[in-house]
């Protein structure tokens, strides 16, 4: 199944029912109504603005109000270090929620993107939390690295990388290149592949805008040794270098 396939009539209606539990004034009969029958010829993206829209008309509008309302509808946490398309795919028009809405209340948003990536990535929300906030939101992002939950460590990774697919480019790694260099570096030592494979890639977007920096930190790692993971992390992220 294509992603934008598990978006159909009935994922529409079972979000409504879960929205419902959590805001009990969500109108979700004009939610289901709005979307039902209408998704079919959309492309992915398209139809999680459309739900998005039509989240937003169907609730109060208060976005810090939602968000607490939404912290209560996550469900378990993953896991494992991947299967988040497996299992959290359904969460991905209330993280197009806070990635169009998110700075209303970017403490808040922070802190939910935290607990959403325990179950769903958050690395497309958090980036214009970064554009409107970049030394504070890197900051906490610096904090994340430490974290003991894999997906919290790979999201301080994944959200600033200058070249995220389905993104448009961010150039806060250039911007706050001091905080950036602590964020991967904090990182390079990390067990888990899932957090050296976005590493990795974060230094493989830097050598296509940047590649003296990405130099600078590679040449700033190997003055404190080496270690598996970050020869395997070099490896990939100078794996497009002649």
């Amino acid at each position: 199944m294509k992603h934008k396939e598990h978006y159909n009539d009935d994922y529409i209606f079972s979000l409504s029912q879960k929205i419902l539990l959590v805001i009990p004034d969500f109108d979700d009969k004009a939610f289901c109504h709005s979307l039902i029958g209408r998704l079919d010829d959309k492309e992915l993206f398209a139809r999680f603005d459309y739900i998005v829209d039509a989240m937003q008309e169907s609730m109060a509008d208060d976005y810090s109000k939602n968000i607490q309302a939404f912290f209560n509808m996550l469900g378990p946490e993953l896991e494992q270090s991947e299967g988040m398309f497996n299992f959290g795919w359904w969460l991905w028009p209330i993280g197009r929620y806070v990635e169009r809405y998110g700075n209303k209340d970017w403490i808040l948003s922070l802190s939910f993107l935290k607990e959403l990536t325990k179950r769903f990535t958050g690395e497309y929300a958090i980036r214009p939390l970064l554009q409107e906030h970049p030394k504070e939101v890197m900051d906490e992002l610096i904090e994340w690295t430490t974290d003991k939950n894999v997906h919290v460590r790979r999201l301080a990774s994944e959200g600033v990388r200058i070249r995220l697919p389905w993104s448009q480019k961010l150039f806060v790694a250039l911007d706050e290149f001091e905080r950036y260099t602590t964020i991967l570096t904090n990182l390079k030592d990390d067990q888990e592949k899932f957090v050296q494979k976005s590493v990795g890639n974060n230094l493989n977007d830097l050598y296509k805008d940047a590649p003296e920096k990405a130099d600078y930190i590679i040449s700033q790692w190997e003055k404190m040794g080496n270690s598996k993971a970050q020869d395997w992390i070099i490896k990939h992220g100078r794996r497009n270098q002649k």
